[in-house]
């Protein structure tokens, strides 16, 4: 049977990479973002098993209207929306903007979609996988404490939808080549430094985490919950 299926910043990179495993696997997948263009441009590439939706995550009355287009079953909730403030900030007011601007786009998008489809979730198997970073345990500035809060934050909701058979996980990639998170910071000389860094020596790819997430979605790990699997090559350890 077919499984209904949401992911966040599902247009590109990871996003993309998690929607297409899904919608191979023949499930029916919603894709959420706030870039029309690029959404109907995937879910086209993706099959009519993929819808669009528009919506700024960080937004709650954007949100709310999002619940009138979202399924009334959810059985996979996907938060991958996120993004990273790299304009500086000096002084009070530019930290503050950096600050809460990684906060809103890390955090407050997939905190306000989770909790306003609790009741959604589907009861003894319902799977809410959450998309972190490396940064969040390396130490970092503004976007990898957001990264981190998603690690806290996991945590309570995997107690709190556990009591329901629902369970709650993070995937925490590292560097990851495919993706439009880096811009064009990320050369070819820098791509090999970084796959350098590495225990397998390369980057990860967009698949890499789809095939994380679609485990952690999966029947077989329905005794997983509240974890942080780590999916970097072990790119953490070889730092």
């Amino acid at each position: 049977m077919a499984r209904s299926v949401v992911v966040t910043g599902g247009g590109t990179g990871i996003g993309l990479a998690v929607a297409r495993r899904f919608a191979e696997a023949g499930d029916e997948v919603t894709i959420v973002g706030r870039r029309r263009e690029v959404l109907e441009r995937a879910a086209t590439s993706l099959g009519a098993m993929v819808r669009p939706l528009v919506c700024d995550l960080a937004d709650a009355d954007a949100v709310a209207s999002l619940l009138k287009e979202l399924p009334d079953r959810i059985d996979v909730l996907v938060n991958n929306a996120g993004s990273r403030e790299i304009a500086p900030g000096t002084g009070p007011h530019g930290v503050l903007a950096r600050w809460r601007g990684d906060f809103e786009r890390n955090v407050l998008t997939a905190v306000l979609l989770t909790e306003s489809v609790r009741d959604r979730l589907t009861q003894g198997q319902g799977r809410v996988v959450t998309i972190s970073s490396i940064a969040a345990v390396r130490g970092a500035d503004s976007y990898g404490a957001s990264k981190a809060a998603l690690h806290a934050w996991n945590h309570f909701m995997a107690a709190q939808l556990g009591p329901h058979g629902i369970t709650a996980n993070v995937v925490a990639p590292g560097t990851v080549a495919g993706t439009e998170f880096f811009g064009d910071r990320l050369d070819e000389a820098e791509l090999v430094r970084r796959a350098g860094r590495t225990l397998v020596g390369r980057v990860g790819e967009p698949e890499d985490v789809a095939a994380a997430v679609h485990f952690l979605a999966s029947p077989e790990a329905g005794y997983i919950t509240g974890e942080i699997l780590h999916c970097n090559g072990g790119e953490l350890l070889g730092r």
